[in-house]
C-alpha cells in the first residue's frame, strides 16, 4: 500500500513529540559507520567482477574547435590495450541533475579545454590503459575566438527573464538616502573536491545495464544515463551504497559512466572507469566564478529603504544552469525599492553547476560583506544593523514567513561568543605582530521539501526494513531514515535496517539542495504511519493512543509483543510525499549566524582564524551529531572560501592551472580553529509533518563574510574580491 501526501497546509500535530522511543534527535552513530571505518563498505571503484577491464578518458588540448583525427591504430597496439573507443556520445558535458537532457553539441565539437573527446582507451590494467590514452595522437581544428574570462567584453551574455526583478525606484532611493553604498565583490570559481572520485563500473546482462557509480540523485541519473545512451530507463540500474562526498559534483551523470556503459557493451566486460584527481577538476563541474553589484540604500536609523543585487556568472554555451547568486536577497532584508538581476557570460571553460549551497554560498557572502561596510557607514552594531532590517513578511511576494529565526540566532551567538568585547574601530587590538579582529555575517538558505518515495516492512520478527534509492553522501542518510523508523515504530536502532543507493528501490528524493532528509525523511514518517494504523486495526485502538517502545505495543489496558501482534505476517507501507501549494502561501527559510575572531600578520598580511561560532535553527534536528557535522564542516567551506579556495585558469587557452588538492588550497588542520556549533530548536508546521528542514548547506551561507569582515575590523583592510590572500591584504596595510 501507498500513503501519499501533498503538502498543501501546515501539520500542527507534532506526532513525533509524542513518540516514545526516544532515539529521533539523539547524537547517535552512524549505523554504517563501522563498516565504513573498517574498509568493508565498497564504494563504487571497489567492486571486482570477474573479467574487470579499465578505461582512461583522453581530454581536449584546445579551448574550441573540433577533433579531425584519432590515432587510434597505434594506441589499440599496445600492451594490454583491448580498443580505443570512439562514440560521439562520449562528449556530453555532464548533466547538472534532476534528469536535465545534456546539451546538444555537433560531432566531434570542443568548447573547453580538457574535455573529453571522442576516445576511451580500454586495457587490462589501468596503467595500460593510462599509458594508452596519454600516447593517443588527436588532431583538431582549432577556433581563435574562445572566450575564456567571465568580465571579457566578447563574451556572449544572456539575461533571463525569470531572473530580472525590480520594484520601486531604486536609484531614485540611492540618492535621497542618509547613507548610501554601491560596491562590486567578486568571487574565484570553486570545485567540489570531494574526497572520492567520480567512478563508475558498467557491466551488461544481455540488454540490461547494472552500473556501480558515485551519484547523489538516483532516480534521476537513470533517466540521464538512459538518454545519454539511447536505452529506456527500465534497461538501468544503477548502485550507489556508499558515496565518498558530492557536494553537487555528482548530481547527474558524469562522463565516466556513459564511457563505462559504453564500452562495457562493445566489449561484453566490466569496464571500469575512474576520473583521476585532474579530470576530476578539469572535466566535471565547477562554481562558477562572480561579479557582484551590491547597493544599499539605508535611513538615518539604518533601516533599508533600498537594496540591489546584480550578478554576472559564467557557463558553457547551452547549459541551463546559472549559478543563482541572488537566491536570498529578495526576502533576507527589508527595502522597498528592490532589483536583482543575474546575467550569464557564455565561457569556454569547464561546466559550472552546483557547489554545496549554489545561490547564497556566494551571494549571501557578498551581501553580508556590504552590509558590514553599510553598518561602519552608519555607525551602528553589525548585528544591530541585522536585527533593525529583518523584514516582517517577504518583502517581494507580500505572503508570511513559515516561521523566522534570524533574531534568535545573532542574540544567541552574539552572547555566546562574547560580542560584546569587539572594538568597533578597526585595528584596536594586537597581540605581538597579529592585529586582532571580531566580525559577523548572518545565515540563510532556501528551504524545500521535493518528491520522495520510500517503503517500510515490519518483519514477523519484530524488526523494521527501510528502502528507498536515496543516497547517502557522507550527511548521515543512514543515521536519519533509521532513527525515524525506530522512533515511529518504537523499536531499538539495532533492529532496524535501511537499504539505500538501488534504483531497484522506491525512488528517494536523491541527495542535493538540503533536502535529502527532509523529503525521503517524511516517505519513511508517511510509511510508518501507516504501519502504525495497521497495528491499530489489530489491536482496535486509535493510532493517537498507541505506544511503541521496544517492541512492545501499548493501547489501554493492553500490553502486547509486536511480534505477537504480526502473528507471523509482514506487514509493508510506501510513503510518498510531494511538495505542495504551502510554497506559494509562506516563504520557507533556514536561519543562523557566525561570529569569527581573525588575526591578521602585521608584517606579511597572513590571515588566521582563530576561532568561530555558529548558531543555526533548522526545523527538528534528527540526529544532532551527524547535523554538528555538517554545520562544521560547512563552515571550513566557508573558511576556505575566505582565505585560500581560488580556481586559475590560464588565460591564453583556459586551462585549469591548479586542478588537484596540491595546488588547489582547501582548508587543512592548521587552518581551521576551534569551531562551536549551537542548534537552536524550533517547529515549523508549514514544512513537513516531522518539521524538519535542510542543514548541510546553511552553515555555509555566509560563513566567509564572517572571517573577511573580521579581516576588516582587524587591520582595515576590505577585502571585496575573495579569497583574502596575504597579497591583497599586505597591499592596504599601513
Amino acid at each position: 500500500m501507498t500513503t501519499s501526501l501533498r503538502i498543501d497546509e501546515p501539520d500542527h500535530r507534532n506526532r513525533l513529540d509524542h513518540m516514545a522511543q526516544g532515539t529521533l534527535g539523539e547524537p547517535l552513530d552512524r549505523p554504517e559507520g563501522p563498516l565504513k571505518v573498517t574498509g568493508t563498505a565498497a564504494y563504487a571503484d571497489e567492486w571486482q567482477p570477474e573479467g574487470l577491464c579499465h578505461g582512461v578518458l583522453v581530454r581536449a588540448a584546445i579551448a574550441k574547435g573540433r577533433v579531425t583525427a584519432v590515432g587510434a591504430e597505434a594506441v589499440a597496439a599496445l600492451p594490454g590495450v583491448l580498443a580505443v573507443i570512439t562514440d560521439d556520445r562520449l562528449l556530453r558535458h555532464p548533466a547538472q541533475g534532476m534528469a536535465a537532457k545534456a546539451p546538444a553539441q555537433g560531432p566531434d565539437q570542443i568548447t573547453y579545454f580538457g574535455q573529453p573527446v571522442v576516445a576511451l582507451v580500454v586495457a587490462e590494467s589501468f596503467e595500460q590503459a593510462r599509458h594508452g590514452a596519454e600516447a593517443l595522437q588527436v588532431s583538431y581544428a582549432r577556433d581563435d575566438d574562445a572566450v575564456l574570462d567571465l568580465e571579457s567584453p566578447d563574451a556572449p551574455v544572456d539575461a533571463p527573464d525569470a531572473k530580472q526583478t525590480a520594484r520601486g525606484d531604486l536609484d531614485r532611493a540611492m540618492a535621497e538616502a542618509a547613507h548610501a553604498l554601491d560596491v562590486v565583490y567578486r568571487t574565484p570559481g570553486h570545485v567540489s573536491a570531494a574526497m572520492e572520485p567520480h567512478a563508475a563500473i558498467a557491466a551488461w546482462d544481455g540488454g540490461l545495464l547494472t552500473l556501480r557509480g558515485s551519484y547523489q540523485m538516483l532516480r534521476f541519473n537513470r533517466l540521464e544515463l538512459a538518454d545519454a545512451l539511447g536505452v529506456e530507463p527500465d534497461a538501468v540500474r544503477i548502485l550507489a551504497p556508499y558515496v565518498g562526498g558530492g557536494f553537487g559534483s555528482k548530481l547527474g551523470i558524469s562522463h565516466e559512466a556513459v564511457a563505462a556503459a559504453i564500452a562495457a557493451q562493445q566489449l561484453k566486460r566490466p569496464v571500469s572507469v575512474v576520473l583521476s584527481r585532474q579530470q576530476v577538476f578539469g572535466c566535471t563541474m565547477h562554481r562558477s566564478e562572480t561579479r557582484q553589484r551590491i547597493r544599499l540604500a539605508a535611513d538615518a536609523d539604518g533601516r533599508l529603504i533600498g537594496i540591489g543585487h546584480e550578478a554576472l556568472v559564467g557557463n558553457l554555451p547551452g547549459e541551463a544552469f546559472a549559478e543563482p547568486v541572488t537566491q536570498a536577497t529578495p526576502f533576507v532584508y527589508g527595502g522597498e525599492h528592490r532589483v536583482t538581476g543575474l546575467r550569464v557570460a557564455r565561457l569556454n571553460r569547464t561546466c559550472a553547476g552546483s557547489v554545496r549551497a549554489p545561490g547564497e554560498a556566494v551571494g549571501h557572502t557578498a551581501l553580508e560583506g556590504a552590509m558590514d561596510e553599510l553598518a561602519e557607514a552608519a555607525g551602528i552594531d553589525p548585528v544591530e544593523l541585522r536585527r533593525r532590517n529583518i523584514p516582517p513578511q517577504d518583502p517581494v511576494r507580500g505572503v508570511p514567513f513559515s516561521s523566522h529565526t534570524m533574531a534568535r540566532c545573532l542574540d544567541h551567538g552574539a552572547e555566546a561568543f562574547g560580542w560584546h568585547r569587539r572594538q568597533p574601530q578597526p585595528g584596536q587590538v594586537r597581540d605581538g605582530e597579529w592585529l586582532i579582529g571580531l566580525g559577523m555575517a548572518s545565515a540563510v538558505r532556501v528551504n524545500m521539501v521535493v518528491e520522495a518515495r520510500a517503503r517500510v516492512r515490519l518483519t514477523p520478527d519484530g524488526r523494521a526494513e527501510v528502502e528507498s534509492d536515496m543516497t547517502d553522501i557522507g550527511t548521515g542518510t543512514y543515521a536519519v531514515l533509521t532513527q525515524i523508523a525506530s522512533e515511529m515504530l518504537g523499536l531499538p536502532m539495532d533492529r532496524v535496517t535501511t537499504r539505500l543507493g538501488d534504483t531497484d528501490l522506491p525512488p528517494g528524493s536523491g541527495s542535493g539542495g538540503s533536502f535529502g532528509a527532509a523529503s525521503t525523511g517524511t516517505a519513511v514518517f508517511l510509511a510508518c504511519e501507516a504501519l502504525r494504523r495497521d497495528l491499530c486495526h489489530r489491536l482496535e485502538c486509535e493510532e493517537e493512543d498507541l505506544t511503541l517502545k521496544d517492541g512492545m505495543a501499548v493501547a489501554g489496558n493492553r500490553r502486547v509483543a509486536l511480534t505477537e501482534l504480526l502473528a507471523g505476517q509482514t506487514l509493508a507501507e510506501i510513503g510518498h510525499v510531494t511538495p505542495g501549494a504551502v510554497a506559494k502561501k509562506v516563504r520557507q527559510a533556514t536561519y543562523g549566524a557566525y561570529f569569527a575572531e581573525v588575526a591578521v600578520n602585521a608584517v606579511t598580511g597572513e590571515a588566521r582564524v582563530r576561532r568561530m561560532h555558529g548558531t543555526f535553527a533548522a526545523g527538528r534536528i534528527l540526529n544532532a551529531k551527524t547535523a554538528r557535522s555538517q554545520c562544521l564542516g560547512a563552515m571550513v567551506f566557508g573558511i576556505g572560501m575566505a582565505l585560500t579556495e581560488e580556481l586559475l585558469f590560464d588565460p591564453r587557452h583556459g586551462h585549469m592551472v591548479n586542478h588537484d588538492f596540491a595546488e588547489y588550497h582547501l582548508p587543512v588542520n592548521a587552518d581551521v580553529p576551534a569551531i562551536a556549533v549551537d542548534l537552536l530548536e524550533e517547529r515549523d508546521p508549514w514544512v513537513n509533518p516531522m518539521q524538519a528542514k535542510g542543514i548541510g548547506e546553511l552553515a555555509i551561507c555566509g560563513a566567509a563574510a564572517a572571517v573577511t569582515n573580521a579581516i576588516y575590523n582587524a587591520c582595515g583592510v576590505r577585502i571585496r574580491h575573495l579569497p583574502a590572500t596575504p597579497d591583497k591584504i599586505l597591499a592596504g596595510l599601513p
